[in-house]
């Protein structure tokens, strides 16, 4: 298929920009946490540690599943993956507020799955990468460096996620001055530069798009399911519940460009699946949102 052939347009400079977008979206993520919130996961661990497997075991699994059932062209196949293999994005902590969810159980898990995600997500691509034929071929022809990834990954999560708590818990302060105006400029740049990513290759994106529709409208409704539902098999709360299904639904999609521009060139597939992701988790989010609202928490 020509969609596992061709690579969107994005010179170096957009991509150091990109990265430098992400990691101080990341940074004001960062300000939002306290070290007492990863000090309470220690004190009451089963939410967070039922939330940690759905986003880095269940839902990567279910994501290989779906795969061989609905076999879409291979670099798409590779993006889903990819995709799952992300930690919680930087608005499931508001979708959950939304929802009426635990909202301070969804900041920790941010936390938690972002410094986790410095080792889990370059391995889980690998891992589940290998599985499918398409895919590894894939993996074996750009000869992934899953090294470099972990590098890459410490410098756009980790470092950021340092920064912010040593900002948070040295001067907090000055932390509570420029947290909330920080963030919202942060995801203002984002959505900006995810535009003119899109306007450069827009021929591509109305050319495919319905290729990677369904497949992303499946596999969120899927990483949602497994969030509740594992939750609600182990008998956390529906507060607790809410929360894990919100984080495991809403996945870190900027982190996904970047490792797709980074490490694939830019593949087709991959691409507008991260790409498409970013736009849909924030439509199905709201929805699911009001539609907890409706719902009292028993």
């Amino acid at each position: 298929m020509d969609l596992d052939t061709i690579h969107l347009n994005f010179n170096p400079y957009s991509l150091i920009a990109l990265n430098v977008v992400l990691a101080f979206i990341m940074f004001g993520v960062a300000l939002d946490l306290k070290l007492k919130d990863f000090y309470s996961v220690w004190k009451q661990p089963k939410a967070p540690i039922i939330g940690v497997i759905a986003q880095f075991i269940l839902l990567p699994f279910s994501t290989w599943i779906l795969v061989q059932i609905i076999q879409p062209a291979p670099s798409i196949a590779l993006g889903m993956i990819l995709v799952a293999a992300c930690p919680g994005g930087n608005i499931s902590n508001f979708i959950t507020h939304l929802s009426k969810g635990n909202t301070a159980l969804s900041v920790s898990m941010t936390g938690i799955s972002t410094a986790l995600a410095t080792v889990m997500t370059p391995l889980n691509i690998a891992f589940w990468g290998s599985l499918t034929p398409g895919t590894d071929k894939i993996l074996k022809e750009i000869q992934l460096d899953t090294f470099s990834m972990v590098i890459t990954v410490f410098l756009i999560l980790g470092v950021p996620l340092a920064l912010g708590l040593f900002f948070s818990h040295k001067l907090p302060q000055l932390t509570q001055k420029i947290k909330k105006s920080f963030k919202y400029a942060s995801i203002i740049f984002f959505i900006v530069f995810i535009g003119l990513a899109l306007t450069a290759n827009f021929e591509n994106f109305r050319k495919y798009i319905h290729l990677v529709f369904f497949a992303v409208f499946v596999q969120n409704s899927v990483a949602f399911a497994v969030g509740y539902f594992s939750s609600k098999i182990f008998r956390l709360t529906e507060y607790d519940s809410r929360a894990v299904a919100i984080e495991v639904g809403i996945q870190n999609s900027g982190l996904g460009l970047t490792l797709i521009f980074d490490f694939f060139g830019g593949l087709g597939g991959m691409a507008l699946v991260a790409a498409w992701w970013g736009v849909w988790h924030i439509i199905s989010g709201l929805t699911l949102a009001k539609f907890f609202n409706k719902r009292p928490i028993e």
